[in-house]
């Protein structure tokens, strides 16, 4: 059977991740280098599709140079050590209208499982000809479990960061000719 390749379109895509900071905010990030690809069955079913991911982690933008600094430092990422992080599929199935995306997904060497929610926004071509398909997806994860361990206890008792983060994405994808 033919399958149907798709990569990312970075410019029309977005992959950003929320953690708690004081407990009482949260501060969002994203990465800016990010790539992935799409191999399906179908133009329009992606059930028991395969994806890969990686995003640059030195590209991390939370809106503040001194905290992206930080983040690629080893307290964090360790971007020197690790500059990548990746995901790569082990199966993709219809919940209703919509997906669950299950994967491997690897950040400062550590490989760990995760569940990913996929809304599928459809299919549609561009004024130039180009055959597109946009997904919504989200998730969470913990950090401590990737050795994101950094922290401080705050004089109330909390942390200064929370462990779960939330991850969100637009993603849209160009058909392969």
């Amino acid at each position: 059977m033919a399958t149907t390749q798709w990569t990312l379109d970075p410019t029309h895509s977005e992959l950003q991740f929320k953690v708690k900071h004081l407990m009482i905010t949260t501060v969002t990030g994203s990465f800016r280098n990010i790539t992935a690809t799409l191999e399906s069955e179908a133009d329009d079913n992606f059930d028991n599709a395969k994806a890969t991911f990686s995003a640059e982690v030195g590209s991390v933008d939370t809106g503040n140079s001194d905290r992206d600094k930080h983040l690629v430092t080893g307290d964090f990422f360790d971007v020197d050590t690790h500059p990548t992080m990746t995901f790569d599929s082990t199966s993709i199935t219809a919940d209703g209208d919509d997906y669950k995306l299950a994967g491997n997904i690897t950040i400062k060497g550590v490989t760990r499982p995760i569940v990913l929610d996929v809304e599928f926004g459809g299919t549609a071509v561009d004024p130039w000809g180009n055959t597109k398909a946009g997904f919504t997806l989200s998730g969470k994860l913990k950090r401590g479990d990737f050795g994101l361990t950094y922290n401080a206890t705050l004089e109330t008792g909390g942390v200064m960061l929370g462990d779960e983060v939330k991850i969100l994405g637009e993603l849209q994808f160009v058909k392969q000719a």
